[in-house]
């Protein structure tokens, strides 16, 4: 008979049959716990030979009706939620430290609350004293938010069972301790465990629940993968400190389209929307530049601009550098070898270093054509026009791919002074008025076209 795994590590929730002292899954020291289950699964003992409830089915024909929402009144964060705020939903924010977690939520919670809702802000992290602090500087403080400094979690859905709540805001998840698990807090165990009640909670009540979670040094929501299944929403709030934008991600909805983006602002009163985003990431492009080129991408349903920028310099080590910033590394090495290998660019000897402009991360095959383009036009130190764009797949036979979109991306283009758009040959031409399309088959033509024929 298969014994019962009530042993978990909080550190990489790997089962047990027993307790012991080092995990041999991660190898970490006094971390095995013995963990209560939320609920007895069934059994011939625990059911007493009772029948269950019957559930009601429906077939596929039948039309719900759609769950209402609530605007905030920011227009970026209402297109990352499909709309507004659904009722009954939960809700993961997560994002680096310092990045604006708490600011944005704050003042999302201020316009909510302005809109009707009422709404609970509680924080593990903060007394209420100062968040009171930053509402103050972000000119938030006549705002009808009830404010609690708490991490006990049997209290906190006290708590908002007696307020009975719109919307309550939890920051963050593994600050929260349930006492029926005995673990300390920011554990698998309690991670889990929390967001497990908190969202049950939201659903029985028919309140929405928003949680920040911390993320690992890998970009990763700390905690078990499984909080992400749970709730009803994951958003990613991204960006570089050094860069004022900000970007929120949708990379879960299921009341609206994934991958979803709002950019944002962060200025000395807090985070501002940005209308235009792509009139803001080529605001400081001066004249052509070697290594700079502008792609029209496609993040969530709106086209966006932003510059590209490579720079290749002689390699003084015997092992030659290749830096990414908001972009796949691995893509970069696949782009570099297609170049070498189908069209004669030798990079070897010479650091490589890409960077996307703006604090941007791009995650559309989109963009090979206008990587390979900055990386040639750095190594061959030649400028692309300045009034041109560029986006289009590679394929390993260096053959350029299609990509969707085509005329959204140059409607965009064409709305920000871009005259001549770079594509693949494959795309079907669209007209668009002032935009002149050149395009390409292959990597090899491309090359040849723009920087001449390879020696």
């Amino acid at each position: 008979m298969a014994k019962d795994l009530n042993f978990k590590c909080s550190e990489c929730g790997a089962a047990f049959g027993k307790w012991s002292g080092k995990c041999d899954s991660c190898g970490a020291w006094n971390t095995i716990v013995e963990e209560v289950p939320l609920a007895a699964g069934p059994s011939k003992k625990s059911l007493g030979g009772k029948r269950g409830k019957s559930i009601t089915l429906t077939d596929l024909s039948t039309q719900a009706e759609a769950p209402p929402r609530t605007m905030s009144g920011v227009a970026e964060l209402d297109r990352v939620l499909g709309g507004g705020l659904v009722e009954a939903s939960a809700l993961l924010v997560g994002g680096d430290p310092g990045i604006g977690k708490s600011t944005l939520l704050l003042q999302a919670a201020a316009r909510f609350a302005r809109n009707g809702l009422k709404v609970i802000y509680v924080s593990g992290e903060e007394s209420a004293a100062q968040v009171q602090m930053r509402a103050r500087r972000l000119g938030l403080e006549q705002s009808p938010v009830m404010l609690a400094s708490e991490t006990n979690l049997r209290d906190i859905l006290t708590t908002l069972e007696n307020e009975q709540p719109d919307l309550a805001i939890i920051d963050s998840i593994q600050t929260m301790w349930a006492d029926n698990v005995d673990s300390a807090p920011g554990s698998v165990s309690q991670v889990r465990s929390s967001a497990h009640e908190l969202t049950n909670f939201a659903k029985r009540r028919n309140m929405a629940v928003v949680m920040v979670g911390h993320v690992t040094k890998e970009g990763a929501i700390a905690g078990p993968r499984v909080v992400e299944h749970m709730v009803d929403t994951v958003l990613y709030f991204e960006g570089e400190r050094g860069h004022q934008f900000r970007i929120l991600r949708a990379v879960k909805n299921r009341f609206g389209p994934a991958d979803e983006i709002g950019v944002f602002e962060m200025t000395g009163k807090g985070l501002a929307e940005v209308k235009n985003p792509s009139a803001l990431f080529l605001s400081d492009r001066g004249k052509p530049a070697p290594g700079s080129v502008v792609f029209a991408g496609i993040e969530g349903s709106r086209p966006m601009l932003c510059e590209i920028q490579a720079l290749v310099a002689p390699s003084p080590h015997s092992q030659p550098r290749r830096s990414v910033v908001g972009w796949d590394g691995g893509r970069l090495a696949m782009i570099l070898a297609v170049l070498e290998s189908r069209c004669g660019v030798p990079f070897t000897g010479l650091d490589v270093y890409l960077n996307v402009a703006g604090g941007m991360r791009i995650g559309e095959p989109a963009a090979d054509l206008a990587v390979a383009a900055a990386l040639v036009s750095a190594r061959e130190d030649a400028a692309l026009p300045q009034e041109a764009v560029v986006f289009g797949e590679i394929s390993l036979s260096g053959a350029l791919r299609p990509v969707v979109q085509t005329e959204n991306r140059l409607k965009e283009a064409q709305k920000l002074g871009f005259t001549s758009a770079i594509t693949p040959q494959q795309n079907k031409k669209v007209a668009v008025d002032g935009i002149n399309q050149r395009q390409t088959n292959d990597l090899a033509g491309f090359v040849e076209d723009i920087f001449g024929p390879r020696s």
